[in-house]
């Protein structure tokens, strides 16, 4: 019984395979088709990717280690959480990429949907928007450094780069940059530190004997800058200073 609605679900199941295995992926121009699974698993790959690509070719990487430098200089351990660090970082990433995604969209994508491209013709047509951006932010001494890695011989525009060059050069360039700006963050809140710690351990001496005699526990310099750090912060509106300035330098270049 079994073996026989076995037989009669493959024979069911025959025509449906036939015709799904002619679905095409969209292009005119001699492209094969490719079948339902196929494409489902091109679909997850690109989607283990994502993650990955928003992280890297992105200011997401500018704006994240920015802004980790900025909740350390401030000593407020955790708060803002990771989440919401993430996610001011991310909506930051869609305002500044929303441009180049439209290019994307319309040099690479719209092309391949009406069928006048191939997919090799609209991966390059396509890529050529992230390319500009990248080539805005990369330092020429990163894409030597991978040009001789791969002996690859350098291009006569930069325009011509691969992105298997430009993508870890984007990377290395906006990390240095994102701590140059960490970096400079940290001074104003350094000399506060500095300035509590000195003024405790020259007053601790005097103090020591009537807090122990009380039963108090001195408090570490740390817990005693770290209001006013906060407060100095609020006061400026850092976090409008900090996120109008990382915007802001992606569009100024």
């Amino acid at each position: 019984m079994r073996r026989t609605l076995l037989i009669t679900a493959l024979a069911a199941a025959g025509p449906l395979a036939a015709q799904t295995s002619e679905i095409s992926f969209g292009s005119s121009k001699g492209a094969s088709t490719l079948s339902v699974p196929l494409q489902i698993v091109l679909v997850l790959t690109l989607l283990t990717v994502l993650p990955a690509v928003i992280m890297s070719v992105t200011p997401f990487l500018r704006i994240t280690v920015v802004l980790h430098f900025l909740r350390q200089a401030l000593g407020t351990q955790s708060t803002p959480s990771n989440q919401v660090l993430i996610g001011l970082g991310l909506f930051l990433t869609l305002l500044i990429m929303q441009p180049v995604v439209t290019d994307i969209y319309h040099a690479g994508w719209e092309p391949l949907e009406d069928g006048k491209v191939t997919w090799q013709q609209a991966f390059d047509d396509g890529s050529k928007p992230l390319k500009t951006f990248l080539l805005r932010y990369v330092r020429e001494k990163d894409v030597r450094l991978f040009l001789d890695i791969t002996h690859a011989q350098a291009p006569q525009r930069p325009s011509d780069l691969d992105l298997t060059v430009l993508v870890p050069a984007y990377i290395l360039s906006e990390l240095k940059t994102g701590f140059q700006i960490g970096a400079i963050l940290y001074l104003p809140f350094l000399v506060i530190d500095l300035v509590v710690a000195s003024v405790t351990l020259s007053i601790g001496m005097i103090v020591a004997s009537v807090t122990l005699s009380v039963g108090m526990v001195q408090l570490p310099p740390v817990m005693i800058s770290a209001p006013f750090k906060i407060l100095l912060f609020v006061l400026v509106d850092g976090w409008n200073l900090v996120v109008g300035s990382l915007v802001r330098s992606f569009y100024s270049t």
